[in-house]
């Protein structure tokens, strides 16, 4: 709707709005078009911010697996002297 007034001040103040508020909201729509306003908490992320997590994750769980079986030789080791 913002795009259809020309005088976007007013407009926001019609909204109750600042006007700051409705110029960032554009921007925002502007940059990353569905992916603005998720809702609920929900942060926009990126192909590559996908994929970033998914490698961390899979990282850390590998970092863990490593641990585990540290410790395991760490007990084995122990038991055959």
């Amino acid at each position: 709707m913002s795009y259809e007034r020309k005088n976007v001040t007013e407009f926001a103040q019609e909204l109750g709005l600042k006007p700051f508020l409705l110029y960032r909201w554009r921007k925002e729509y502007r940059e990353k078009g569905a992916l603005s306003f998720l809702g609920n908490g929900v942060q926009a992320v990126s192909e590559e911010g996908k994929k970033i997590a998914e490698l961390e994750k899979r990282l850390n769980e590998t970092e863990i697996e490593r641990d585990i079986l540290k410790k395991a030789l760490s007990i084995i080791s122990k038991n055959d002297r």
